[in-house]
């Protein structure tokens, strides 16, 4: 089982070493790895059993870090990165040379971010290369917001986990893309498409879905509990018979919430934010309630209630894409 602590020497030693080390950042904890060595890149998916076909995303601790190991970075990317870096936004720019097709499953493009946690920033400014860190969790099930949901599931796997306690955003970041130099937004996260435009202007929102992701976190099926979930609307759950039998999420508390005897409830006051920090974790918890599914409520499709209806809608998908079980 591995251990969980604070001491950043140790885990830039094991990576340092081609070891793996769970860090924690602002959005969900990441499975860590030396990204210039490619053996220790190919345990990461190893770890995961993520199929190599799903890009990662490269860590580092500053926007002039990241230009050693991308070819170019278009103007509209400095702006956002200046704006944004530390924080939940990854940007997929061309890659140079350095970064392994292991990394980026073949594409021109990695996939590069500098996440807003002091360990982490601290871990990366003390090492001599980047870190390639997916989630830190199976491929296909519920990201780890704490790190001890880490230890739950990759723990035999893992000799050390970075504990700088849950994450604060609980939903991965937001990648924007520059596809013939048009700024595009192709997974939504923590960082809202509004802020993204009050700095740039207008973007392009192309979300795939597909068994060939052009960016990380883009299969149908993702973030699934083990439980069938159902996503419903408002109206829909509210008028729903409770049931034993049945596991409810509500966004915000209906008038009527105690008569569910399996019901959860992301945020009471609708708070998009509170919402997003707990959707995994409420996740996780209504996985292990004695019901056969789970009824999740859409929430209003503005604002980070985009991203978070986005993590529901594939933790709702069961299809040829779905190997976690």
């Amino acid at each position: 089982m591995s251990i969980t602590g604070t001491d950043i020497e140790r885990a830039r030693q094991l990576l340092g070493r081609g070891k793996l080390v769970a860090i924690p950042t602002e959005t969900v904890y990441g499975l860590a790895a030396n990204a210039l060595d490619t053996k220790a890149v190919l345990s990461i998916f190893e770890a995961k059993n993520r199929p190599t076909f799903d890009p990662l995303i490269v860590h580092s601790y500053s926007l002039e870090a990241i230009r050693d190991f991308v070819a170019e970075i278009p103007e509209q990317a400095v702006l956002l990165a200046e704006k944004f870096w530390p924080g939940p936004l990854t940007l997929l720019l061309e890659k140079k040379a350095l970064i392994s097709d292991l990394v980026t499953s073949g594409l021109s493009t990695v996939a590069v971010r500098v996440p807003d946690h002091p360990l982490t920033l601290q871990l990366l400014r003390s090492l001599s290369f980047p870190l390639a860190a997916p989630s830190a969790n199976p491929f296909g099930y519920i990201s780890p917001t704490t790190a001890q949901h880490v230890v739950d599931q990759l723990g035999s796997k893992i000799e050390y986990v970075l504990d700088g306690g849950p994450a604060r955003v609980g939903i991965e970041s937001t990648i924007v893309g520059f596809p013939a130099g048009v700024p595009t937004v192709v997974r939504l996260g923590g960082l809202q498409v509004e802020d993204i435009e009050a700095v740039i202007g207008e973007v392009k929102t192309t979300l795939h879905s597909s068994s060939n992701p052009m960016a990380p976190g883009m299969l149908k099926s993702h973030y699934a509990p083990r439980l069938p979930l159902h996503l419903l609307d408002r109206e829909e759950m509210e008028s729903a018979k409770p049931t034993d039998a049945t596991g409810f999420l509500f966004f915000q508390k209906p008038a009527h919430f105690d008569t569910y005897p399996q019901a959860r409830c992301l945020s009471e006051t609708g708070d998009f934010r509170e919402a997003a920090f707990r959707l995994f974790a409420s996740l996780r918890e209504m996985d292990q309630l004695p019901v056969r599914e789970i009824w999740a409520e859409k929430l209003p499709d503005r604002g980070l209630g985009r991203a978070i209806n986005d993590r529901l809608l594939r933790a709702s998908v069961r299809n040829a894409d779905s190997i976690h079980e």
